[in-house]
């Protein structure tokens, strides 16, 4: 894993693209980490990090794990026909 100051990032942005490849790169600004880039290497990889941090998505895997504790699911055959039901 790498470290950069914001400044030197914006100076060779294109360099520390290429970097990725090896491994995320922490960004920091006045010596503290701000953000992360990290490579991606496909669509559905960019989509699972977007979900992974949207609250809205979470908030909907929280109630839906709540609701699961509660009513204890249902049966993994039940759930696909509901799918397939739907889907028609």
């Amino acid at each position: 894993m790498k470290i950069a100051p914001v400044a030197e990032i914006k100076a060779h942005l294109s360099a520390y693209l290429n970097e990725t490849k090896k491994g995320p790169i922490v960004v920091t600004k006045n010596g503290k980490p701000v953000a992360v880039i990290l490579g991606v290497t496909d669509e559905e990889e960019i989509e699972r990090l977007v979900l992974a941090y949207s609250p809205k998505f979470q908030a909907i895997l929280a109630r839906g794990r709540q609701q699961i504790q509660k009513t204890g699911g249902i049966e993994h055959k039940d759930f696909w026909q509901e799918v397939e039901t739907k889907t028609k």
